[in-house]
């Protein structure tokens, strides 16, 4: 992990090498930090300011994405479910086209309008989706999983809507769907942070709930689980993970799909490894992904979320042929 940020640290536009790299690491007041690049820039600006932010959010929205797609895939027992699967991204995308058509610039407490709606519709599509498919207190999971595609669908047919009607925005909008940390800062890092630690310490402490629950939630019932209250918390927290982490991203598919089923092939179904082992891996992935999305085509930098659909599509194509047992 720390060899990964140190490479993806070191390698862009402006190469920093790994002495310059452990002098601002031990400090500003070094006067290593001080030195020039050839291009006249502060090496502490470009890594403090641009690339430390950038490999802080790669680490913490890949491990947010992927331990999401582990509960999910718990919870559906299916492996080619994933933290969009109930429409939170397509309610993500939805409020960040209005605040793109209605306010185009502008924050609340700091952080952008646009994230902040993005927020904002993430987390009420949860709540109404988990709303939808809310039975006599308890949450089927194919009524939860059709109200989430069915909502998704809505989602995403405004939000096109909306892209016609406000077509002056429409490279904000596209870019922004595309996913990326360019252009962020420490904001966005500390809104994302206390999702990450209220949300993955709770997600891990039900370690052995979720793995009572791959044995059936009748089997789990018997076995002293409260199955409907299991569900609930961890279906909350896994969504609000991946609002908090779309909105500081955008939409950056098949995270939480490849890296669980991976991490799953290698350490098995067991929780309790199952759940570190892809924030992990997750933060590694993403941080790669990003540094090819910085200079695969340098200068110009390509959307994060073609990167990972690059290495998910062919993935989840993989996963269909493994479980139909046909080639497509």
């Amino acid at each position: 992990m720390l060899a990964t940020c140190a490479v993806a640290a070191s390698i862009g536009a402006v190469r920093i090498p790994l002495g310059e790299l452990i002098g601002l690491l031990k400090g500003l007041i070094s006067p290593q930090a001080t030195l020039k690049t050839p291009y006249g820039t502060d090496y502490a600006t470009i890594f403090f300011k641009i690339r430390l932010v950038r490999i802080s959010l790669a680490v913490l929205v890949g491990a947010s994405l992927s331990v999401s797609g582990v509960v999910y895939q718990g919870i559906f027992k299916n492996p080619m479910a994933d933290p969009y699967i109930i429409g939170v991204s397509s309610g993500a995308a939805l409020g960040a086209t209005i605040a793109a058509l209605l306010v185009r610039s502008g924050s609340i407490f700091g952080f952008s309008i646009m994230a902040s709606f993005a927020f904002i519709f993430a987390t009420l599509a949860v709540f109404v989706i988990y709303k939808m498919a809310e039975r006599s207190g308890r949450i089927p999971v194919e009524t939860l999983l059709l109200a989430g595609i069915a909502l998704g669908a809505l989602f995403h047919a405004l939000t096109s809507f909306i892209m016609v009607i406000g077509s002056r925005d429409l490279h904000l909008i596209i870019y922004w769907l595309m996913g990326g940390f360019s252009s962020k800062g420490w904001d966005h890092v500390l809104v994302l942070l206390p999702f990450i630690l209220v949300g993955l310490p709770f997600i891990y402490f039900n370690s052995r709930e979720l793995n009572l629950l791959l044995l059936g939630e009748e089997r789990a019932g018997q076995l002293g689980i409260e199955v409907e209250r299991v569900k609930r918390g961890l279906i909350i927290a896994s969504s609000l993970l991946t609002a908090a982490a779309v909105s500081v991203g955008g939409i950056i598919g098949f995270v939480g799909l490849i890296v669980p089923h991976s991490v799953r092939l290698l350490t098995g179904p067991d929780h309790k490894i199952l759940i570190p082992a892809s924030a992990l891996v997750g933060a590694i992935f993403l941080v790669l992904s990003d540094l090819l999305a910085r200079v695969v085509i340098a200068p110009t930098e390509m959307p994060l979320g073609i990167i990972t659909a690059l290495f998910g599509a062919p993935f989840f194509v993989y996963l269909l042929r493994k479980r139909r047992g046909v080639i497509i």
